[in-house]
């Protein structure tokens, strides 16, 4: 036994993230004492300008939002009372197929080995307990997601350490009743059918999530740090619900664990579940 605190490092792609995925983990583990790092690895730059400038309209300017956007990732950290943040601050690489993908100094562009030594150095300073990031597809195929997989799985064997190792999903039962709110809200039309069969692929099998965790309790502070990137548009749907819908459908936190060496049995209901 160390006197060094349990630490949770949580590895997201852009500013907004943390929120979305593991803003109740975040929270709920800060409360409990452990110490909590959130690496970001882009700027955001290719996000939602001032107003909803889209990044393909004119006068949208990539470094002013990134600026923005850093102010609105400190916000969501101090509500989510993140220990730590460090940014990679690679360039927003911008959704599948956007010319933005192919730009040089993008975090899609990156060599992974070159990510993940920068990584790495962070995981040697924090040593940290668990490690949290998207699965191999980036849960819906953001290169950006796929990319920060691809570096923290790379960073992991360059180091000696042993954390468990996490992936975020989605139970199917969950975004099932996601697609039915939305509808409801009247923030999603009738999916056509190929649509319907892609949307249908996200996520896993109940039976197949290993670890649910339940921050309801924490869930006002998950949206209120969501809240706190309101420029970015994809997150009102989120802010319409109200606050106690939310948390009855973005509540529960469910992950995928890949690398252990506790023991611990599954399914979980502690990302630190053999740990203490």
């Amino acid at each position: 036994m160390t006197d060094r605190p349990l630490t949770l490092m949580a590895v997201h792609a852009h500013p907004d993230d943390e929120a979305t995925g593991t803003g109740g983990v975040l929270a709920q583990y800060a409360a409990e004492g452990i110490r909590t790092v959130l690496v970001t690895c882009t700027d955001g730059g290719c996000g939602d300008g001032p107003g909803g400038v889209k990044p393909s309209d004119p006068g949208h300017d990539p470094a002013a939002v990134a600026s923005m956007r850093r102010q609105e990732l400190q916000a969501s950290c101090d509500v989510l009372k993140v220990s730590d943040l460090e940014m990679l601050d690679y360039a927003d690489s911008g959704m599948i197929g956007w010319p933005s993908n192919d730009a040089p100094g993008s975090f899609w562009q990156t060599p992974v080995a070159e990510g993940a030594a920068r990584l790495a150095e962070l995981m040697r300073h924090y040593r940290p307990d668990v490690v949290v990031t998207y699965d191999e597809n980036g849960f819906y195929g953001h290169p950006d997601h796929i990319q920060a997989h691809r570096i923290t799985m790379a960073a992991l064997e360059m180091t000696a350490l042993t954390p468990k190792v996490y992936w975020t999903t989605m139970p199917r039962s969950m975004m099932q009743r996601f697609g039915e709110t939305m509808r409801e809200l009247g923030d999603m039309p009738e999916p056509d059918p190929a649509e319907a069969a892609a949307m249908a692929e996200i996520g896993l099998p109940d039976d197949e999530i290993t670890t649910w965790v339940d921050t309801t309790a924490f869930s006002s502070q998950k949206f209120d740090a969501l809240a706190a990137h309101a420029s970015q548009g994809e997150n009102i749907f989120f802010l319409k619900m109200g606050k106690e819908r939310f948390g009855e459908l973005m509540g529960m936190e469910t992950f995928v664990r890949v690398k252990d060496a506790t023991g611990a049995a599954v399914p979980e209901n502690d990302l630190f579940a053999g740990l203490r």
